[in-house]
């Protein structure tokens, strides 16, 4: 009777146990079953694959593991290992080539995939099943458990990207690898590598070695792009770099290995002051004067969303020296990035230059072509056929839809969602990367604090996006990407700073069926993943914990409201010019602030301790605010 009752008491226990468990992976699987029980890592666990595809997988697992656990396992050919990493001899329909099946049992663990690729997404989820110490680079004294789970799991889209933008500022091939690396972690399958613009060009082209020599390199300057000072007569350009041949193949083998696909961007015909630095006889201009822009202004922006460039930074449509020099630079590309697609660029070009030009006129007269902008056509025409010569696909913004492009180009849609939504409807191939929802350099707090952007995105609002708009077919949509331009970004760690937890929701949105989890869920795993990421010394914004403060006006008083991210924290805040702690005054409804020069100061809480920034405003710039 005490053994009957003491055996129903362990059951009772451990189904609550198993019942309470959480699993907190990032992007969230398809399937997850959790059942009774652990599997332990030991020293004597066995590791093995079933063939030599499946061999690269489990010694990545077995180099993930190998600081924190201190274990040492050498993988063996095998169908009976511990944790066996498996190629599926007959492809299994539903999980497709990048998907997986994982299964852990009490003493055993089984990743099967129809491709490495999947294996290798089994792994980072395998990962993420351990203690939050895996990330530690250093030995852990821990009992290294994961929980008994049965997961199946696939990719909602085929293109599921990040963009860096490397012009702005130069980041290290060692920096470039670890950002690679760090995404693929999370399921992003593609890197966009923006390469060039008007403050430098990165790679190296053996046929044009100007592009780097001078191309690569500007005057050094500190504060804000926009405001910074123009190059003097005869100051020395220092301030750059560039990547080697030898370099991007290093990367593109590292990435291969981590099932990450590069693509590269060279960015014409605007955005071209660079390239035009090192060779100004391609611009209408012919401007000797141009150099590498430090990040000076060289532009006017106007309400209506046209502009004017105070520089010329574009290549000249109606030269045929340019096709010849982009021919040059896309043979090398080509031959370099096995992938295939080249980005073009084709955004925010300047028409300007061309419409005073002899040249251009010429063109357009002989094309018959009524308005300038249809040169751009033109242009982005004569560019698909460099590259269909080299058997690659041009990619570009939506901007090469102006004037017309060939129907087997690919369009990423940027200016919110329209131009995405304008070229499904036109039967084009469409990666989803609107700036509404997926620019990771726009500030992702509370704007008195950020670092100053022209504007912000919640991390909340990056999870509210569907990469398919409504009305339009799902197989026009290929996927959607996320876009960090870095004129604000001077420093690696700022890169991480801004990418999470941004890129994490991004994840889940490409990778996850649609409406599988909910913010408040989402929220949940994210915060374990803050503990993750500050074991593996990735940096990352913590600014979901701050309010989102909104300020309106009626007949003269102003009144503060207050929406939250998160939302089991307290908000505290005085008007005394006090400093707020938990036993300030509760943010409950609204807050009617009154009259006089007051200061306004806001906190944010859980479990009575501070979580948040402290937020200060003074009254002046609550007035600036109300609506």
């Amino acid at each position: 009777m005490k053994a009957g009752l003491f055996f129903l008491t362990i059951l009772y226990f451990s189904t609550l146990n198993s019942q309470e468990r959480k699993i907190d992976i990032i992007p969230i699987p398809v399937s997850v079953t959790i059942s009774f029980g652990s599997f332990r890592l030991t020293n004597s666990t066995s590791v093995g694959y079933n063939n030599t595809e499946a061999s690269k997988s489990a010694l990545l697992f077995a180099k993930a593991i190998k600081n924190p656990t201190g274990f040492i396992y050498e993988p063996v050919s095998s169908n009976n290992a511990s944790i066996q990493f498996s190629l599926n001899n007959l492809p299994d329909p539903q999980i497709g080539s990048e998907g997986y099946t994982l299964k852990v049992e009490l003493n055993r663990i089984i990743i099967s995939a129809n491709s490495d690729a999947g294996l290798y997404y089994g792994l980072q989820t395998l990962l993420q099943l351990f203690p939050k110490e895996i990330e530690n680079k250093t030995l852990v004294n821990t009992i290294w458990e994961i929980p008994c789970v049965q997961i199946t799991d696939f990719p909602r889209f085929p293109w599921r990207g990040i963009m860096l933008d490397v012009s702005r500022h130069f980041f290290t091939k060692e920096e470039i690898m670890t950002y690679i690396d760090q995404i693929s972690k999370y399921k992003f399958n593609t890197f966009h590598w923006h390469l060039t613009d008007d403050n430098g060009w990165r790679i190296e082209i053996k046929a044009l070695p100007k592009l780097t020599q001078v191309g690569a390199w500007r005057v050094e300057r500190f504060g804000r792009f926009g405001s910074r000072a123009d190059p003097k007569p005869g100051e020395s350009a220092t301030d750059g770099g560039f990547y080697t041949q030898e370099e991007i193949k290093d990367i593109i083998a590292f990435a291969d290995q981590r099932h990450v696909t590069i693509v590269p961007e060279i960015d014409v015909p605007g955005h071209s002051m660079a390239a035009l630095a090192a060779y100004p006889d391609l611009s209408c201009t012919k401007d000797t004067s141009i150099k590498v822009n430090p990040g000076t202004k060289f532009s006017e922006w106007y309400d209506d969303g046209t502009f004017k460039m105070l520089l010329d930074n574009t290549l000249n449509p109606s030269d045929e020296k340019v096709y010849e020099f982009l021919d040059k630079i896309f043979t090398e590309v080509s031959l370099l990035f096995p992938n295939q697609y080249i980005h073009v660029g084709g955004d925010e070009c300047y028409k300007g230059y061309w419409k005073n030009d002899i040249g251009c006129q010429k063109l357009m007269k002989k094309l018959k072509l009524r308005e300038v902008e249809q040169l751009q056509g033109y242009f982005m025409g004569r560019v698909n056929e460099i590259l269909k010569q080299k058997g690659k696909k041009l990619l570009g913004w939506e901007e090469i839809l102006e004037g017309g492009i060939s129907q087997d180009a690919t369009v990423m849609g940027w200016r919110g969602t329209k131009g995405g939504i304008k070229g499904a409807k036109n039967g084009y191939n469409v990666v989803m990367t609107p700036s509404t929802f997926a620019y990771l350099d726009y500030f992702q707090g509370e704007k008195s604090i950020e670092p100053p952007v022209y504007e912000g995105l919640r991390t909340i609002k990056v999870y509210n996006f569907e990469p398919v708009p409504e009305g339009i077919d799902s197989k026009y949509i290929l996927g959607g990407q996320g876009n960090l331009w870095t004129e604000q970004i001077a420093n690696f760690r700022q890169v991480q700073y801004m990418t999470y937890p941004r890129a994490w929701a991004l994840s889940e949105k490409f990778w996850s069926p649609k409406d599988k989890s909910s913010w408040d869920e989402f929220t949940n795993r994210m915060e374990v993943h803050f503990l993750r990421a500050d074991l593996a010394e990735i940096n990352h914004s913590n600014a979901v914990y701050d309010p989102i403060i909104k300020v309106r006006k009626e007949k003269g008083q102003l009144s503060v409201l207050i929406e939250k991210e998160i939302s089991d924290i307290n908000i505290y805040y005085t008007i005394d010019d006090s400093m707020p702690d938990s036993f300030s005054p509760e943010y409950i409804d609204s807050l009617a602030l009154p009259d006089g020069p007051i200061t306004l100061r806001m906190i944010s809480y859980r479990n009575n301790k501070p979580i948040g920034h402290l937020i200060t405003l003074k009254r002046n710039e609550l007035e600036k605010r109300a609506k």
